[in-house]
């Protein structure tokens, strides 16, 4: 009898990075996560370590096979899903990063955003990335080091000669997924989902865009090959010489968000999903259409397999909501993030307080860089279960604010809405969200959606699973929850969150953070 074999997610996020093992069922069979240090060199700058983020990764690979005891050889493939938007630079011949990588949450470039705004650049941004113009997204992060990494950390580099390196293919850009494949294979590769949120590549055309790489100085040598998110040729190999001690594909890649919705078989125009992770992210299936967006929402690309059309999505980018939980933590209202349904139950209402967590300012569909968190209505009467409950709240308005806006773009009644992240786990606030939004929640068995998603994106592509028809098959609901507030209350509770959301606007000024 043969051993069984299995596919291998990568799954590099915000705060930690897994791996998972999943069999042909699409059931989890080894599980390992190491978290990684967040660095914060001044308000409203946010960085990681890449080396600690290769060496975690290595880490939870060998560990989660270790424990499932399963040998490297009888993984078919590994796929990679990785935080969109963060950045790096690295030196082609050492390997080595020139800088932390820039996290998708920094705001440092807020005002190169806003000369591009003052120059009337937004709308051909718009027209060709289907991005907002926003410091969120790589283009500006990767200017930005190219003007201010650290020559030291580049081999006989002066700092005038880093932009000369980087346009002989010295120095190389990357978002997380090409610094993983890299690493593992030795090619510099990405794929169009995560192309796709640079804010330099061309979602019409499929191509890195001439006028945006000169507007923001980056060399297209130093740029990655963009390919499918689920490739028949792969991306290439591990090393058999290397950590893993075997050869196995590397053939699948998705930003998370769009892993999700591949994990969550949204495959057909009109499914749409939510995560609930440090952020939140509503993506909908518009197909092989890029739906505009007259509301505020992204147009991205959703998912490509080899030899078949790309598929769009529209998508609302909700920077703050698990960390909104861990903030309540780090402020000891709470010890642990299980606490929060508790506490929350434990009032019958907020008292009136609204938390509005812009922290890292304001996504879809308001984009206002410069809104901060706030908390309204307190008195002398609030206690932390007030403010609590109004944190589990916040969350739940916020995705209102998309799904409303999604609607309207799409012209599409949502009557369900598939969830996963860490955060659905509290039934509390899944019935919540069926309450606020209007519509059923629908959570699955298997949450672990997004590495599902690349691992999916990857056993499609070296044959493991036949077809993407297979796949619905393995999707399970765990539980469904169904609107019981009535809906002129949550009609109420909405409408004053809209306000709570307009005195938190443009509050961050220059000199003060």
């Amino acid at each position: 009898m043969t051993d069984p074999t299995y596919v291998g997610a990568i799954d590099q996020g915000t705060t930690g990075t897994r791996f998972i093992v999943f069999d042909h069922g699409g059931q989890v069979v080894a599980n390992a996560y190491e978290k990684h240090e967040q660095i914060y060199p001044e308000p409203g700058w946010v960085e990681h370590d890449p080396m600690e983020i290769w060496d975690a990764t290595k880490s939870v690979v060998t560990t989660a096979l270790g424990q499932a005891g399963i040998s490297p050889d009888q993984l078919e493939a590994i796929g990679v899903t990785n935080q969109r938007e963060t950045t790096l630079l690295w030196d082609a011949d050492s390997g080595r990063p020139v800088h932390n990588a820039i996290v998708w949450q920094d705001r440092r470039t807020t005002d190169r955003v806003e000369q591009l705004e003052s120059e009337g650049m937004v709308e051909e941004i718009r027209e060709k990335t289907g991005l907002e113009a926003d410091a969120y997204f790589s283009a500006t992060k990767a200017e930005w080091l190219l003007e201010n990494a650290d020559p030291i950390k580049l081999e006989r580099s002066r700092p005038e000669d880093i932009r000369d390196r980087a346009a002989n293919g010295e120095v190389l850009f990357g978002t997380i997924d090409s610094w993983l494949i890299y690493n593992l294979t030795g090619n510099h590769i990405t794929e169009v989902t995560n192309a796709s949120r640079t804010m330099l590549y061309n979602i019409h055309d499929l191509e890195w865009d001439d006028d945006l790489l000169a507007e923001f100085g980056v060399p297209e040598e130093m740029l990655p090959e963009v390919r499918p998110s689920s490739d028949d040729q792969t991306y290439g190999a591990t090393d058999p010489d290397g950590f893993l001690e075997a050869e196995v594909p590397v053939a699948g890649a998705l930003g998370d968000q769009q892993a999700a919705l591949f994990g969550q078989t949204c495959f057909d125009a009109g499914e749409a999903k939510n995560t609930y992770g440090t952020g939140s992210f509503f993506l909908m299936n518009t197909g092989e259409e890029a739906v505009e967006s007259d509301h505020g929402l992204l147009t991205t690309i959703g998912f490509q397999r080899s030899g078949e059309p790309v598929q769009y999505a529209l998508e609302g980018s909700i920077f703050i909501t698990g960390a909104a939980i861990e903030w309540l933590e780090d402020v000891s209202l709470i010890d642990d993030p299980a606490e929060t349904a508790e506490l929350a139950r434990s009032v019958d209402s907020t008292d009136g307080v609204y938390v509005v967590p812009a922290f890292t300012g304001l996504g879809a569909p308001h984009w206002d860089q410069r809104a901060r968190g706030t908390i309204l209505g307190m008195t002398r009467g609030t206690r932390k279960e007030h403010i609590v409950r109004a944190t589990l709240e916040s969350i739940a308005y916020q995705t209102r604010d998309v799904a409303e806006a999604m609607e309207a773009d799409s012209g599409i009644e949502m009557t369900s809405l598939k969830v996963d992240g860490g955060a659905v786990k509290n039934n509390y606030l899944c019935q919540l969200q069926a309450d606020i939004i209007g519509s059923e929640i629908s959570r699955p068995v298997v949450d672990e959606t997004t590495a599902l998603g690349s691992a999916y994106a990857a056993g499609l592509a070296v044959g493991y699973w036949d077809d993407v028809e297979g796949l619905r098959d393995n999707w399970q609901v765990d539980r469904e929850f169904e609107p019981e507030m009535n809906a002129d209350a949550a009609d109420r509770m909405y409408a004053r969150w809209s306000d709570a959301v307009d005195r938190s606007r443009d509050w961050a000024r220059d000199g003060e953070e």
